[in-house]
Formats: structure tokens, sequence, C-alpha cells
């Protein structure tokens, strides 16, 4: 089942065409990579998903039926551009801000309390925001975001300003978050982190969407037929692979060990490799080399001449 859909989703800023018919489907309880070069229309289909802005054409559908306004309090929202009121005390800034999503003053404190707890920022509740450091703010924001607990969450960049050890932290909530329930539509340029989180994810560029699907399906499409193959030194030689199907693209040594990779074209497969290397050294492990996300979307961008 899909949380969220967007279907055929247009919008003209003046002179400039943000979105030409974009469609998404976002399914339950998965982390949605939304992707794509700066001014590609990411932050337009995600201001138009949060009501901010409306779309000039297209369908917005919640749980199955049309989105209406009052949705809005279903989600949860850290946009990239963060902002919190620096004279104000922290603990009362995210009180204020917990209620304004629909939680009691009770449930409000004993949430965020529990949230303080786990990101280790119990001791700036009475803090003023102006002596937190970037990063301490953006916990702030991130825990005001999740708090009400919202069927479905959209982080812009979350990881933005983050040293290494927070950018964990963060990542292991979003998965728990997803682990228990939610949904999550992603918007990063590190493509490294849709590795890691992301279920499914959609490529928009110059206002269109070029690419979508599972993340390992994706990675599955646009394969090179490419294996790693490493056996001991000593222990035989591929140098010259009889069959011309099979291709050599790269030869390392590590230690004693000698780490090839191999390119098939033709009408050969892997299987045949295999039996074209059994006859000539003993295989230490044989792995397909499969493109990353940073490959393919780099790929995608420079073959639509928008990179």
């Amino acid at each position: 089942m899909n949380v969220f859909s967007a279907i055929d989703i247009k919008k003209q800023y003046s002179n400039h065409l943000a979105l030409d018919g974009v469609s998404i489907d976002v399914p339950e309880k998965s982390i949605f990579g939304l992707l794509g070069p700066n001014g590609a229309g990411k932050t337009s289909l995600i201001r138009i998903i949060n009501q901010i802005t409306a779309p000039d054409e297209g369908r917005l559908i919640f749980n199955g039926v049309p989105m209406k306004q009052d949705d809005v309090k279903r989600i949860g929202y850290l946009p990239e551009e963060r902002g919190l009121y620096r004279k104000m005390k922290v603990g009362e800034q995210a009180m204020y801000l917990a209620q304004l999503k629909g939680l009691s003053r009770r449930e409000a404190s004993e949430r965020l309390k529990v949230w303080f707890e786990r990101f280790d920022i119990a001791g700036w509740w009475n803090r003023k925001v102006e002596e937190l450091s970037k990063g301490m703010q953006q916990k702030i924001q991130f825990i005001v975001t999740v708090v009400h607990e919202p069927e479905l969450l959209i982080f812009d960049e979350p990881f933005s300003g983050f040293d290494p050890i927070n950018v964990n932290i963060l990542k292991d909530e979003i998965l728990r978050l997803r682990n228990n329930g939610a949904t999550v539509i992603f918007s990063t340029h590190n493509m490294e982190s849709v590795e890691e989180l992301c279920d499914h994810i959609a490529l928009i560029d110059n206002s269109k969407k070029i690419l979508d699907g599972k993340v390992k399906d994706v990675k599955k499409t646009y394969k090179s037929n490419t294996f790693e193959v490493k056996y001991e030194v000593g222990n035989g030689s591929v140098s010259q692979l009889l069959n011309p199907d099979f291709t050599i693209l790269e030869t390392k040594t590590e230690e004693d060990q000698k780490i090839i990779k191999i390119g098939i074209k033709g009408n050969s497969n892997s299987n045949d490799l295999i039996k074209e290397l059994l006859k000539q050294v003993d295989i230490i492990s044989y792995n397909e080399i499969l493109p990353t996300m940073n490959e393919i979307f780099i790929s995608k961008v420079q073959e639509g001449g928008h990179a």
C-alpha cells in the first residue's frame, strides 16, 4: 500500500517550470529517496506535499484518498532551511512547537524529555538557543519534527552540517522511526546515505522524473556485467582468458592475493566466466560489481545534458 502518491504534478513559477508532470508513489513503512541536482524541482514537490504551495495541475493522494489541508498535521517536515528563535530557551521553544503540532502540554513535556535524553541533551533544556552549536540546534529541530509521531516524515538534507558521529545517530533514528511504522521521504545529495537508508528512489532532473524504483532493482537495471575475482598469487593466472567475451578491466595485487575486474559481453554469462576461471586458478571470491547510486545519479543526469 502507498501512504502517499503525487500524480502528474505540474508547477510553474513565472517563467520557470519547476515540475512537469511528476508522479511518485511512496510505499508505507519505507524510506523513499527524492533525488536530483540543485534546481531540479525536489523542493517544489516537497512544498506541495506539505501544502505550503499548491500544484497548478495534478493530484495528491494520502492513504488512498485525496489529500486535505488537515492532513498536514499527520506530516513531520524538516526543511533544509533551518531556523529557531535564538533568544528563547530550548525547552520553552520545543514545547511551543510540539503543542502547535497538536500535543497537549503534558504529552509534549513527556515525549520531549524522552527525546532529549535519547540525544543526550537534557542539560540544555533551560539554555537559550543562541548558546547551542549549529549541530545541537539541528538536533532540536529534528526532535520537534518527529515528536508528534506523524505517519509521514519528510527530511530535506537532514545531515547538512553534522559531524560523522551525529550523522550516524540521525541515521539510526530514521531507521528506528521507519521500523516503528513511519514512512519517510528523504531528500539528499549524499548518495552514500541513499545506499544505506533508502528502499525506493525517484530521480528528478530539469522538472521531470527520469528514474524511479526500488534501490536494488535500479542498481540491477544499470549493472554493467562486471565481476571482481580474487585468487592467490602463484596459483595460476587469468592474464590470457581464452573466451573473447571476457575482458580484463583492472588488475591489482594485495599482499598474497590477486584481484581482477572482468567485463562480460556477447552471449556469455557469469557461469561461463566461472567455468573459464576454474580452468586456470582456484577462486577465493567472486562478486558481481553493481553500480553505486552516485554513479547512476551522475550517469542519468549527464545523459539528460543537465550536469
